[in-house]
């Protein structure tokens, strides 16, 4: 078997040869040990910010001990890591920048095949658009969900539990004992968000993808299958380089195109729009925005979890997880595509179980219709934008509004809950200069209710932003609407008081402007660039807008013959 660590350890020059073999010795490694196995480059993702990846530091010794079973031999390296709850204003550029730390440190190290530990929202893209670009063979292992917390007798999951909750907190029916109290119980072990939020959405779309092992996108993190789950990774990669089952194998066109049905059937989050367009990017696929709605269109809601219904990722795993979800929904797929197995999803997934119909329906039965995402266009959105039917209370139908504009994050919360914001519930609240360019596309798009409706019994109301909104949150949030204002986008035009108005039946996005008003008032804009250096300075200078996923364009292939990567010359170190 002809290995790639071979061009390090079995190189022609003895000088070179000489070099590598003396400093893996430095750090314990026997060559008789390693030199001839497949090297299998474990990339954790865990720190001590990142609560969600933390059971990486216990699960990657099951790894090492499957790949050793396997007789590959482990190699643990680390990479940058991207906790939601701490990067600010955004963690959106971090995941381009931990995807060439994975790219880059494989590009340039003795290793045949990769096991990526993952689970926080960015990390599982972050991955995957390195492990397409550098096409070894790949796996991920999630770390889990973290289990729900109690709040005074009643089940509380951290995300959407949390918005909701706080709503009630700001319209007064919570008291600041109880809110100390919840933040106490609301977030009680380790383990990415217990809903379909970002990080679980995007767990279940690796797995479809055959970037995860079936069956292992949806085990609680304090489940003993987690460790399971581990050593059975470590074993397949071993095997995968055996094969040469590579991620350009296994990410396929068709298999982008089941992913994005999946992502409708389990009400999965806005933000995998923009990874699953990043990742198919890194492999020359391109997906345009309106392909999500096509292919979501008629695809029904079948999974019943938070933010889109009732219940959590702990229920949904006891429920059949995510086999019973995608065996429900072969008939809408192209089930001849590989699982990472290496073999189909109708070999892996025709007869898996569902326990509760409660919470894992039919195709002829399903919990929700018409709930596949919307996209839209017009002259407030040229390049599009999107709305996640299944967690809006707007679901069809025509919305007309005066605009409430807000020109930043810092604006918007100086203004939002004052007494005098001239605001009704037919109001449509804006939010703009929070894109790519503009602040990193922080997932500031869903706007806070003002507290004055709050304390009217409002829930929701029509929002728009260039901002991206939690995989967690819920509501009618128009969001990455562009181009963004900072690029001069429509959105850059628009005032407080425009008319704007939203048609989910004819996708379109509208303000009641002509073409040249819009291009008189931009006579008086100019963009504002924060950073002036640094990877920030490199980020605004090269990201995509929000339709093409928000890579950098000089990470993304131009064209077929860019794609292939680029091993380097091995040489004297």
């Amino acid at each position: 078997m002809s290995l790639r660590s071979d061009r390090w350890f079995k190189h022609p020059s003895k000088e070179t040869r000489f070099q590598h073999l003396s400093a893996m010795r430095a750090n314990g490694h026997v060559p008789e040990s390693f030199v001839g196995k497949p090297i299998i480059g474990i990339f954790n993702s865990w720190s001590d910010l990142n609560s969600c990846n933390a059971p990486h530091k216990e699960l990657v010794e099951f790894v090492k001990r499957g790949v050793l079973l396997a007789g590959g031999y482990p190699l643990e390296m680390h990479t940058i890591t991207a906790p939601a709850d701490f990067m600010k204003p955004s963690d959106l550029p971090y995941r381009n920048l931990m995807a060439m730390d994975v790219e880059e440190s494989i590009r340039a190290l003795p290793i045949d095949g990769a096991v990526m530990l993952c689970e926080c929202d960015k990390t599982t893209p972050a991955q995957l658009m390195g492990a397409a670009s550098s096409n070894i063979p790949s796996l991920q292992l999630a770390a889990g969900h973290r289990a729900s917390g109690t709040f005074r007798g009643k089940k509380v999951n951290y995300g959407t539990d949390l918005w909701r909750l706080m709503d009630d907190y700001n319209a007064g029916l919570l008291t600041e004992e109880e809110w100390t109290e919840l933040e106490k119980c609301i977030s009680c072990t380790q383990g990415g968000c217990p809903v379909m939020g970002t990080s679980s959405s995007m767990k279940c779309l690796s797995e479809m993808l055959g970037m995860m092992l079936p069956g292992t996108s949806t085990i609680p993190a304090t489940h003993a299958g987690r460790k399971w789950a581990a050593e059975e990774t470590g074993k397949r990669i071993v095997a995968m380089v055996k094969e040469g089952l590579t991620p350009s194998r296994l990410m396929t066109e068709a298999s982008f195109d089941n992913a994005i049905k999946l992502l409708a059937a389990i009400g999965g989050s806005t933000n995998a729009v923009i990874h699953l367009t990043a990742i198919a990017g890194r492999l020359g696929i391109r997906i345009p925005l309106k392909r999500y709605e096509e292919l979501s269109t008629g695809i029904p809601l079948l999974v019943n979890l938070q933010p889109s219904g009732e219940h959590s990722m702990d229920d949904f795993f006891e429920a059949g997880g995510l086999g019973a979800v995608i065996g429900r929904l072969l008939p809408q797929l192209d089930a001849t595509r590989l699982t990472a197995l290496g073999t189909t999803l109708e070999d892996v997934y025709r007869d898996a179980p569902s326990y509760r119909e409660d919470i894992i329906s039919t195709l002829g039965e399903p919990f929700k219709t018409d709930v596949g995402l919307a996209v839209l266009t017009g002259n407030l959105a040229p390049s599009g934008a999107i709305l996640k039917r299944s967690a809006s209370s707007f679901i069809n139908g025509k919305h007309r509004g005066q605009a409430i504009v807000f020109d930043s994050y810092e604006d918007m919360h100086d203004r939002i809950d004052s007494e005098e914001l001239e605001v009704d519930e037919t109001s449509v609240l804006v939010l703009r200069n929070c894109g790519p360019v503009g602040a990193g596309m922080p997932e500031w798009g869903a706007l806070p209710i003002p507290k004055k409706l709050l304390k009217l019994g409002v829930r929701d109301m029509v929002r728009i932003s260039d901002a991206r909104m939690s995989g967690t949150s819920f509501g009618t949030n128009i969001l990455h609407v562009s181009p963004e204002a900072q690029l001069g986008g429509p959105l850059a035009a628009i005032r407080s008081g425009d008319w704007i108005e939203v048609d989910l039946e004819r996708g379109t996005l509208h303000v009641e402007l002509t073409d040249e008003e819009i291009r008189e008032r931009m006579k008086a804009w100019s963009p504002v660039r924060l950073h002036k250096r640094g990877y920030m300075r490199m980020h605004a200078d090269h990201v995509l807008q929000a339709d093409e996923g928000c890579d950098l364009d000089n990470l993304r292939p131009a064209s077929e013959e860019e794609v292939p990567f680029v091993e380097p010359t091995v040489g004297r170190g």
